[in-house]
């Protein structure tokens, strides 16, 4: 699917789901739910991606298209139905993948600029 296609889709599916109820999301319950829900074996423990999995964190898809995406995925993840995963789990994990920070630029490593 194409990234026009793509967005097309997103935006699609969140006028279909509407927005995403309002929750006081909370990054450390989403990091364990991000680990009880098996998103790290394809994401990896930080979000970084991996082999089957596209990276997450830092800067995630807006929490709309982010939820819009994981109800409605038709690529090799499965969509996870509210009654696997709920809005506000969902929630906690795109607090979580928002709290993990940038990695340092590569020009304040002083091993890599010798």
């Amino acid at each position: 699917m194409c990234s026009e296609h793509f967005a097309l889709a997103v935006l699609a599916a969140s006028l279909v789901l509407g927005s995403v109820p309002a929750f006081a999301a909370s990054a450390e319950k989403g990091k364990a739910a991000f680990v009880q829900h098996g998103c790290w074996q394809c994401h990896g423990f930080q979000g970084q991606g991996g082999v089957t999995g596209p990276k997450l964190a830092p800067d995630p898809l807006p929490i709309e298209a982010f939820t819009a995406f994981v109800r409605t995925t038709d690529r090799a993840m499965p969509p996870y139905k509210e009654s696997v995963l709920s809005n506000e789990e969902l929630a906690d994990i795109h607090a979580w993948l928002q709290s993990i920070p940038k990695p340092a630029d590569y020009k304040s490593i002083p091993l890599l600029n010798q």
